[in-house]
């Protein structure tokens, strides 16, 4: 191909905001690395450029490259998203990358996402609760279609936790189980399974750390990867723990 024809790369300037809680000596501070940009680069594909060539102490998560284990969630431009899913090509030539909020900081772009979750899932108790001993076949009996995908739909959580750093209420309330603890609890009062009463789910979330603390905002539903609809379920919720508070 000649010159003329050949493909102009742009010349990206990507803003990391580096900071190591685990070295007494490290400061937060910005540091900008220029990177050429290739056809189809994600910012997944642009982190490991960087940390391959220019500096092996880059710090930041991935596991599956696809958008379905959720570690590489971070600040992209201020806004939460998943580094794997972000095509450089929809961003401008400069590029400021940031740890997701309110999550214990490991370094750099790296945060433990996983304790958050852990803590959560077992305040609320996200499992399915039963009278009776568990019969795996009972379990797996049939229901009806519409029903399972209504399931399904709310099961496609990956708790990559970017519906927590946009929340306005999870960055005052440190005990506010967010977007992704209500679409758990919306998940499990659907399910004819679980044998929790609407009292049970009350206590769980029927309070300010619950579904009360949610400012409507509606930041989580903006920035969720997998598109759940986190609007609908706050919504539900509510709905059902404010007749549950009235009563």
């Amino acid at each position: 191909m000649s010159e003329a024809g050949a493909t102009q790369h742009r010349q990206l300037k990507i803003s990391i905001l580096r900071y190591n809680p685990q070295d007494p000596n490290s400061e937060p501070h910005m540091q900008t690395f220029p990177l050429e940009e290739a056809d189809g680069m994600t910012l997944f594909i642009a982190l490991n450029e960087i940390r391959e060539k220019q500096d092996a102490s880059l710090q930041f998560d991935f596991v599956c490259r696809a958008g379905i284990c959720g570690s590489c969630g971070m600040l992209i431009n201020g806004r939460p998203g998943l580094a794997c899913r972000t095509l450089t090509m929809h961003l401008g030539e400069e590029i400021t990358l940031a740890p997701l909020p309110v999550f214990e900081l490991i370094g750099d772009l790296s945060v433990n996402t996983g304790k958050w979750m852990r803590a959560m899932s077992e305040r609320l108790e996200t499992w399915i609760h039963t009278n009776e001993a568990v019969d795996l076949r009972k379990m797996e009996e049939r229901m009806e279609p519409q029903l399972a995908e209504e399931i399904y739909e709310l099961d496609r959580c990956i708790e990559c936790g970017c519906c927590v750093a946009a929340c306005g209420t999870a960055r005052m309330r440190e005990d506010f189980v967010g977007a992704v603890g209500i679409n758990k609890i919306a998940r499990f009062k659907i399910d004819p399974r679980d044998k929790r009463t609407d009292e049970d789910f009350y206590e769980l979330v029927g309070d300010d750390d619950g579904v009360f603390g949610c400012m409507s905002l509606l930041g989580c539903h903006d920035v969720c990867p997998k598109e759940l609809p986190l609007q609908t379920q706050i919504a539900f919720v509510r709905r059902k723990m404010v007749r549950m508070g009235m009563k």
